[in-house]
C-alpha cells in the first residue's frame, strides 16, 4: 500500500513535468521563450489563469475548451501529461528508487518532446540532445561516486562514438540525404547516457521501428515518405533504457545455449 502511494505521487510529478513538456513542444520550434513568456491561449491568445493549467483534471473541467473563447483545446495536452505520468511509474518500476531513475525520467521526458517536434517539423533542437547529454554526465559522476570506478569513463565515450560515428560517416558519404545532422547528436547523446552495448541496441531497435511503422503509415494513412527518424530512435532509447540489459541477456542466452 505505502509503494502504491508512492507511485501516485510520481505519477502525480509526472502529470506537472508532461504540463511542461507541452509547453516546450509548443514554443520551441517558433523560437519562443519556454519561462519568460506567460501561458496564454493559441487561439484567442488571452492569459490562461492559474486554476486552469492543473495538469489533467482543468482538461476535464473545462470539458476540452478554452474559457475565454471556448475553442477547442488539442488532445495532444492530456495525452503528453498522462503519457509522461505513465512512464514515470514505469521508469521507477523497472529501474528501482534512486536518484539514476530519476535521470532516466528527465530523459524520456526529452525524448518524448524531441519525439512531437521531429514528427511535426523534422527537426531536432540541438538543445535537447544537450540536455540529455548533460545527463549522461551527471549519470557517470553518480556512477563514479558510487562504485570508485573511473574506467566507466571509456564505456561512455565508447557510447558516445560508435553508433554516431558510424552515422557521421553515412552522412558525408551521402551528403546529408542518408541521415540528418540532429539524428547524429541525438544518437551521440544518447551513447553517452546509454553507453556502447545499449546504445546500439538503441539504434537497431530504432531502425526496425522506423521501417516497420513508417512503412505501414504510408500504406494505411498515406504518410509522407520522408522519415522523421527522431521519435523512432526515441522508441527505441526508452526500451533499451528500461530493458535493454535484460534483452542483451536473453539475446546472448538464446545464442550460446
Amino acid at each position: 500500500m505505502e509503494e502504491m502511494i508512492y507511485y501516485i505521487i510520481v505519477f502525480i510529478y509526472g502529470l506537472i513535468f508532461g504540463s511542461f513538456l507541452n509547453v516546450c513542444i509548443s514554443r520551441i520550434p517558433k523560437g519562443e521563450s519556454i519561462v519568460f513568456v506567460k501561458s496564454h491561449c493559441i487561439k484567442c491568445n488571452k492569459s490562461i489563469r492559474w486554476y486552469d493549467m492543473i495538469p489533467l483534471f482543468s482538461y476535464i473541467a473545462l470539458k476540452g475548451r478554452c474559457r475565454n473563447c471556448k475553442s477547442k483545446i488539442s488532445l495532444q495536452y492530456p495525452i503528453i501529461e498522462v503519457l509522461n505520468g505513465l512512464l514515470y511509474v514505469l521508469t521507477f518500476m523497472v529501474k528501482g528508487w534512486s536518484l539514476t531513475t530519476c535521470l532516466y525520467c528527465f530523459v524520456i521526458s526529452a525524448l518524448i518532446v524531441l519525439s512531437v517536434i521531429d514528427f511535426r517539423t523534422y527537426t531536432i533542437n540541438i538543445w535537447i540532445n544537450i540536455f540529455i547529454f548533460f545527463m549522461g554526465a551527471v549519470k557517470l559522476i553518480i556512477e563514479i561516486i558510487k562504485s570508485n570506478n573511473f574506467s566507466l569513463i571509456l564505456n561512455y565515450i565508447a557510447g558516445l562514438c560508435v553508433v554516431s560515428g558510424f552515422l557521421l560517416i553515412l552522412y558525408f558519404v551521402t551528403s546529408g540525404k542518408g541521415i540528418g545532422m540532429g539524428d547524429i547528436n541525438l544518437m551521440a547523446a544518447a551513447g553517452f547516457f546509454l553507453g556502447w552495448k545499449l546504445v546500439i541496441l538503441a539504434f537497431l531497435l530504432g531502425c526496425v521501428f522506423g521501417a516497420v511503422i513508417h512503412l505501414l503509415m504510408i500504406k494505411f494513412y498515406k504518410q509522407d515518405r520522408v522519415l522523421a527518424f527522431g521519435p523512432y530512435l526515441s522508441l527505441g532509447i526508452l526500451i533499451s533504457m528500461l530493458y535493454g540489459d535484460r534483452i542483451i541477456s536473453w539475446y546472448i542466452n538464446y545464442i550460446y545455449k
